[in-house]
Parts: C-alpha cells; sequence; structure tokens
C-alpha cells in the first residue's frame, strides 16, 4: 500500500486530505509544521510527499530540500497561491508537481498516482482470477465485464492487492480500514465488508479463489497472486 507523507498545517484540510487518501488505498503519514516534519524524516519512509509550501514555522521548501537528501521519492507541493514564482522555485528544488488550493479531489489523486508510476513505486494494473484492476482509473472488471465497488469495498481489495504473498489477520484489516468511509469499522462490520466482496468478485462466493480465508488466522490473496 503506497505511502504518502502529508505536511499541511490546515487542520480542515488536513483532515478531509487524510480521508480521501485513506478511501482510495493510500496509508498517511501527517504532521503540520516544518520542526515536526524534519524530526520525522529519518524514521519516516515514504513513497511520495504532499508539502504545503506555506507553513506556521518556516517553509516547505526547506522540507522538500531536506527530504531529497534522505529519500529518492516524488515531491507534489500544495500551495494557496498562483504564484509563478513559488512554483519555479518548488520545480528547481525537486518538486516532481504542484497544486493549487482549493483543488479538485479527483486531479489530486491522479496526479498522485501519475508522480508514483513514474517513480516505478506503484503498481497500476492486478490480474487474478478474471478479476481485473486498474488503479489508476479506479477500474474493477469481472471478466470483461465492470464491477462497482464501494469505497471502503475498494479499499479492502487493495490492501490484498498490495500484500499478495502476506497472511493478512482481522487486525490489520481493521486497522486498514478504520474511518476510511468515515465510520467505525467494527469485526462483525467487516465480515459483512468481506461477504459483500465475495458476492461481487468472486466466480463461487461460497468457494472463494481471490480472497481465502486462512482458518483461525485471517485471510490471503489466493489464485496464485495477482500479475500485473
Amino acid at each position: 500500500m503506497p505511502r504518502i507523507f502529508l505536511v499541511e498545517d490546515d487542520k480542515a484540510i488536513a483532515k478531509n486530505l487524510m480521508l480521501l487518501l485513506s478511501s482510495e488505498g493510500f496509508t498517511v503519514t501527517h504532521t503540520s509544521s516544518q520542526g515536526e516534519a524534519l524530526s520525522l524524516l529519518g524514521g519516516n519512509k515514504s513513497d511520495l510527499a504532499l508539502i504545503d509550501i506555506s507553513l506556521p514555522d518556516g517553509n516547505g521548501f526547506i522540507v522538500c530540500s531536506e527530504l531529497k537528501e534522505t529519500q529518492d521519492i516524488p515531491v507534489i507541493f500544495l500551495t494557496a497561491s498562483g504564484d509563478e514564482a513559488s512554483v519555479v522555485t518548488g520545480l528547481n528544488m525537486g518538486a516532481d508537481d504542484y497544486i493549487t488550493k482549493p483543488f479538485r479531489p479527483r486531479e489530486l489523486i491522479a496526479r498522485i498516482r501519475t508522480s508514483l508510476r513514474k517513480s516505478g513505486r506503484t503498481r497500476s494494473d492486478f490480474e487474478i482470477c478474471g478479476l481485473h484492476v486498474d488503479t489508476a482509473s479506479g477500474m474493477v472488471k469481472k471478466n470483461g465485464c465492470e464491477v462497482f465497488l464501494s469505497p471502503l469495498e475498494y479499499r479492502l481489495l487493495l490492501v490484498f492487492l498490495n500484500n499478495p504473498k502476506q497472511i493478512i489477520t482481522r487486525g490489520m484489516l481493521l486497522d486498514e480500514l478504520w474511518d476510511a468511509a468515515g465510520e467505525y469499522v467494527n469485526d462483525n462490520t467487516l465480515t459483512v465488508y468481506i461477504k459483500r466482496l465475495r458476492l461481487k468478485i468472486e466466480d463461487n462466493p461460497a468457494s472463494p479463489r481471490i480472497i481465502v480465508t486462512v482458518r483461525g488466522t485471517g485471510y490471503r490473496l489466493g489464485g496464485g497472486h495477482a500479475s500485473e
């Protein structure tokens, strides 16, 4: 699951971004200042950084510069200004893209996925047991026919696709799905979502081949694992 390092001091924007990114299958680490961001760089490994240019104790340019020294990951600047000088400065410092607030959620997600694909840090296509998932467009097809998943069902499927060789416990799934749809996900709710997802993607939900139960442990991706 791709990991996003979010540096944003506006609480409302940060909250909405974390919900949006979580619903799209990303894991988010959030910090709200230059100082906090710099202190986390050493121990925090991410796949992409979203950095606000204007921070209460400095600016995102410094965070970008320090980040590029330690991790070779894409950086997208968030800016409240269309100021050309700021944009040029950011790009000259190694940023991969920028987006001006207020931004459209779909546009931001598209730019994130594009940057991740260019960096080679994420897969965009999965194929398993007649199920095709294109994460770039968010489209899911079963035997050529489009399958419509809820945001939480889609996020649940991505957990398995992004961890093809791992047994995933129910506790791990609850940690990944909690609040992804703006509501609390408990153990009973998880059972319901697993059942609903299987009904939509399995040839025979009673004998699943994609999401396989590992008795007493959890679940794993079946079907010989997903291929690109």
